[in-house]
């Protein structure tokens, strides 16, 4: 029997990496997106060409009832669900002043509390198999990396860094949840945005002087995921290239 990976935000930069390098692995995946129908169906062809599944799900996370459906249909399809990774999130980078708190809310609301429902739902299913890994993507930002223009999202990344002690041991002694940091990644939806001089100051804040790859942080999830991290739970691994310093 195959495994399974459920991977929320897996259209596009690291989830769209992750869930690819699971179906090399084997694993048959389900994978949801926001907005962009025709970059989740790519994904979905990228895996089927493996030879593995890919259920493909538009949900928007904050939404409760779509989290359900969504976690219901997939382990009525597939029977078990072996390996959750919560990577959807979004950012509204505005200015301090122009921030309104219909924004912070919506931050807030996919990032924080839709990483809880959808852990909430599917671990019940693993609950029920006594086993499986819950991998939740937080960043170097919601640690010591700040940056005024999100405060809002550097929040809710260091809610997600307290709630996977929390669900470590809500789900103790059959679920390890763990959390990934990464630092300045060069994802193709993030860098294409910047200009050459922030990314430039960016990397020089970077032991190793260069930004990291979505390959690197997909091969940190797959290994948190895989048989040689069973005894890695509660943990926050950074990888950010030994980024140093407050902003």
């Amino acid at each position: 029997m195959k495994k399974v990976a459920l991977i929320t935000g897996g259209s596009r930069g690291i989830g769209r990496q992750t869930a690819i390098e699971f179906a090399k692995l084997g694993y048959d995946i389900a994978i949801t997106y926001f907005i962009n129908k025709d970059l989740a169906d790519n994904v979905k062809a990228e895996i089927e060409k493996i030879g593995c599944k890919c259920l493909v799900f538009q949900c928007d996370i904050a939404d409760e009832e779509q989290v359900k459906y969504m976690t219901y249909k997939t382990f009525k399809e597939y029977g078990h669900i072996d390996v959750l990774v919560n990577n959807a999130s979004i950012s509204i980078d505005t200015l301090f002043n122009d921030k309104s708190c219909e924004d912070i809310k919506r931050v807030l609301d996919v990032n924080l509390v839709g990483t809880f429902m959808v852990s909430k739902y599917v671990g019940e299913y693993m609950l029920e198999n006594k086993k499986g890994k819950i991998i939740n993507i937080a960043s170097t930002n919601g640690i010591n990396t700040y940056y005024p223009m999100c405060f809002d999202y550097d929040a809710s990344k260091a809610g997600i860094i307290s709630l996977t002690h929390n669900l470590a041991m809500q789900f103790a002694p059959y679920i390890n949840v763990n959390a990934v940091a990464p630092g300045f990644i060069a994802t193709q939806s993030e860098i294409g945005e910047m200009n050459e001089d922030f990314i430039k100051a960016e990397e020089e804040k970077i032991f190793l002087k260069r930004a990291g790859t979505e390959q690197e942080v997909a091969d940190l999830i797959t290994f948190l995921a895989s048989d040689k991290a069973n005894f890695i739970n509660n943990a926050v691994i950074r990888i950010d290239g030994g980024m140093y310093g407050s902003y």
